[in-house]
Parts: structure tokens; C-alpha cells; sequence
């Protein structure tokens, strides 16, 4: 029954926000202030639906910081509608070409100002660190990527891929990590799913860098977020052992 309630309740109020949404950003098109505007109003709905209570934890004066190149773990669906909170104004994401004909949800991610990359085009998709570092410097928008590059699905943090490395390297911006404790755990048919905890760390200086040091900055970051990842699981169990 739980079940079923959540999955009709997301359903309708997905389709009602994006329809809205969608209607919205048409007298604002591409305007990527939208996406953190949309992020929270899908988060704010959403975690109360899925039982969850989050303890978000922001980085002092990220809102002064400019522009960044912001990393997450990325373990299933729940933890991109959990971490909703945490985009900030002018910070869009990187998706697919293809995910702008999704009904509903691909005219709001197409309209808010996201960054759609060709994939079945090799010499566009090849180029994608030049598209995203061309839209950092002429935008002045952050990005939002997952460095694993795939859904974790309980693995634990999969090795980082170098493009969101290469890119910041490029562009000249700082890495900004953000860690989402263990998301797995959520079952729809339970109805209290506890706490999840997401901590944003220091931002992380690329000015003086070059691109040979893509690699040792990915690790720095791993090792960071692992470490960050490890310490707030702990937390969030003795939080739930709790309620």
C-alpha cells in the first residue's frame, strides 16, 4: 500500500511540475538559475514522499565562489532527488542528447539550461571536456557531474573517470566534492526511510594546474570523498539507530 501510494504520488506530482516547469521556463528559456529552482522544488517534494530527512551540510561562502566544477557519488535515482538542495543558482548538468524527448521531464531539462551532449556523434561527444569548459568561461554557470560515470547500486565509490578533472583544469575553476551518505537502503514500501546525510567539502583549487595533473587531482578527490563517504555512513547509522 506504501508502495503504491508513493509510486502514484511521484508520478502526478512529477508530471504536474514538469508541465509547469516546462511552461515557466518558456518566457525564461535556458536560463541554468532554473535548474538549482527546479532541484529544490523536486527535493522539497519528494523527500517527505520517500520518508527520508536529510542533514545537508554547504561549504561556507559557496555562494561567493563563482564559478565551479562540482563532483558527487552517485548511487541510484534517490540520491540525485536527495541532493536536490545542495545545487546552487547557476550550476547545470551534462546529460544526453536524448533525454531532451523524455515526455514531460526531457522539455524541462532541455528548457532549464542543462548542457545536451551528442553521444552518436563521435566528434562532438569527443569533444565534450571543450563544450563544457566553452559554456563555463562564455555562461558563467557551474557544472554538476558524477565522476563514476554510472550508477554505484551498493559498490561502494567506483573509480573516477578524468573528464570532470580535465574540464576544471581547463577552465580554471575549483572542484567543489559533494558526498551523499548510503541511499540504497531506501525502500519504497517502508515508511520511515531514516536519515541521509550530504556534506559539501572545501572547494579544491585548480588555478595553478596543468593537464598532466588531471590524474593526481582525480585521486586527491577520491581519496577525500571516500574518506568523507565513510565518515557520514557512520553517522547517518547511529542517526537512525536513533529514531
Amino acid at each position: 500500500m506504501v508502495f503504491l501510494f508513493r509510486l502514484i504520488s511521484v508520478v502526478i506530482i512529477g508530471i504536474v511540475v514538469c508541465v509547469l516547469g516546462t511552461l515557466f521556463c518558456l518566457f525564461n528559456p535556458r536560463n541554468p538559475k532554473n535548474v538549482a529552482r527546479f532541484a529544490h522544488i523536486f527535493s522539497f517534494l519528494f523527500k517527505p514522499i520517500l520518508g527520508v530527512k536529510v542533514d545537508t551540510r554547504l561549504s561556507p561562502n559557496i555562494s561567493k565562489m563563482g564559478s565551479c566544477v562540482y563532483i558527487a557519488n552517485h548511487q541510484d535515482n534517490y540520491d540525485v532527488i536527495i541532493a536536490g538542495d545542495v545545487v546552487q543558482p547557476k550550476t547545470v548538468t551534462v546529460g544526453k542528447k536524448s533525454l531532451a524527448w523524455i515526455p514531460f521531464f526531457g522539455q524541462l531539462y532541455y528548457l532549464t539550461g542543462n548542457i545536451l551532449i551528442d553521444r552518436n556523434n563521435k566528434s562532438k561527444a569527443h569533444d565534450t571536456i571543450g563544450q563544457v569548459v566553452n559554456e563555463i568561461k562564455k555562461r558563467g554557470i557551474s557544472i554538476w557531474i558524477f565522476p563514476e560515470g554510472t550508477r554505484s547500486r551498493g559498490r561502494g565509490l567506483l573509480p573516477f573517470k578524468t573528464g570532470a578533472f580535465k574540464a576544471a583544469i581547463a577552465a580554471g575553476v575549483p572542484i567543489v566534492p559533494i558526498c551523499v551518505s548510503q541511499t540504497n537502503d531506501i525502500k519504497l514500501n517502508r515508511l520511515n526511510n531514516g536519515y541521509v546525510i550530504i556534506e559539501m567539502l572545501e572547494p579544491i583549487e585548480t588555478k595553478n594546474l596543468g593537464k598532466e595533473d588531471a590524474r593526481a587531482l582525480k585521486e586527491l578527490c577520491y581519496n577525500q570523498m571516500a574518506a568523507k563517504i565513510a565518515q557520514i555512513n557512520d553517522e547517518a547509522k547511529q542517526l537512525n539507530k536513533q529514531k
